[in-house]
């Protein structure tokens, strides 16, 4: 069965806003994660089968089994990302393979991830980069599954301010959320277009994108995603232009992942896998039954963050292509690809070492 728990503070939730906080939010975990390893070893549901057997093994043992528990911290309040979860219990998906979850608002959407590392929840829904730096920085942190197989951060700019390529940013005022990895994005796109990055200009403005970009306070941002702020920026009158930085040379990365800890891959890798079973289905289930799946996300969401049923439809209509590519699994990772990103990482300084990719990628679907 799944279970919905809500943070206190969730009017809180915003992103480091600086590089430092980031460094120290790294080293305050690890040394939280480091005690818990030491501390909390050999704690947790144990009902797990062990790893390397059958899917078909482990439905047959399920039975005799008690439920393996995992707790899920979301990245953000409900909405259309989290369709394929609320599927996968309405239909009983996550039941059959002998798992009950729990899903976790965060009041901070960098506390997933610090979440995972201290082994404080099983899975924490994230960002490929942000999986990418932790690791860099030793964090004890690993993607074991993918959820947006492509890029959903892109540069908006109004269709009214003149700009019609990233070069035109030369010398205009790009509002970010003091992400390093945006200003990347950004640096890259404009310098790929033949345009002078060192007279790109940021402020930093949070996540306040649609009022900063509506109200002309900047002439372009980075942070926004096509499936929900270009929506609600078009909705309310404000037509964009969108570059996206994968069509300038930036490589294909996954922008949504789930990610665990080194700690929980080990104990509970069984029951992991039983999950991205279940959320496959989930996602197929999705895909046939869009309105039920956004009626079962409606009746979901946070009281505090009440969604627009319009925003939602569009946006899953955007996410169901990206959420699988090719032929492949839902959740299924590219080593190649995970590889590329994380030498472009380290290309455009965001990372000051790359990590090894058995360290920070892992497919748990086969």
């Amino acid at each position: 069965m799944l279970r919905f728990e809500q943070s206190t503070d969730q009017a809180a939730r915003r992103w480091s806003r600086s590089k430092r906080l980031w460094n120290a939010m790294l080293l305050a975990v690890l040394t939280a994660s480091l005690t818990a390893c030491g501390a909390g070893a050999g704690t947790g549901t144990q009902t797990n089968n062990p790893t390397g057997q059958s899917s078909a093994q482990t439905g047959s043992q399920a039975a005799s089994a008690a439920p393996a528990e995992l707790t899920v911290a979301l990245d953000w309040y409900p909405n259309a990302l989290h369709t394929f979860l609320y599927a996968a219990q309405e239909q009983g998906y996550f039941r059959d393979e002998n798992v009950n979850v729990t899903l976790q608002m965060p009041s901070d959407s960098n506390d997933p991830l610090k979440l995972a590392a201290a082994n404080k929840v099983d899975l924490a829904i994230s960002y490929e980069f942000q999986v990418i730096q932790a690791r860099s920085e030793g964090l004890p942190v690993v993607s074991v599954g993918a959820i947006v197989n492509h890029p959903l951060n892109v540069i908006m700019t109004r269709k009214d301010s003149g700009i019609n390529s990233p070069k035109d940013l030369a010398g205009k005022n790009i509002g970010y959320p003091s992400i390093p990895f945006d200003e990347a994005l950004v640096r890259h796109t404009v310098r790929a277009d033949g345009g002078d990055e060192q007279r790109v200009n940021f402020t930093d403005i949070g996540f306040d994108i649609i009022p900063a970009l509506s109200s002309k306070r900047v002439d372009a941002v980075i942070g926004g995603f096509i499936n929900h702020e270009q929506l609600l920026l078009e909705k309310n009158g404000v037509p964009v232009h969108v570059f996206k930085p994968s069509d300038f040379g930036v490589p294909e990365y996954c922008e949504i992942v789930m990610a665990t800890s080194d700690q929980t891959l080990a104990q509970k890798q069984a029951a992991l896998a039983g999950f991205f079973r279940a959320a496959a289905k989930g996602y197929q289930y999705v895909i046939g039954h869009k309105e039920a799946a956004l009626r079962s996300l409606l009746a979901n969401q946070s009281a505090e963050f009440p969604l627009d049923e319009e925003i939602e439809r569009k946006s899953l209509d955007i996410l169901i292509p990206l959420m699988q590519v090719d032929n492949e699994p839902f959740g299924s990772q590219k080593e190649d690809q995970w590889k590329q990103f994380a030498a472009w990482m380290k290309q455009e300084n965001v990372i000051e070492s790359e990590p090894k990719i058995e360290e920070f990628m892992k497919n748990l679907v086969k």
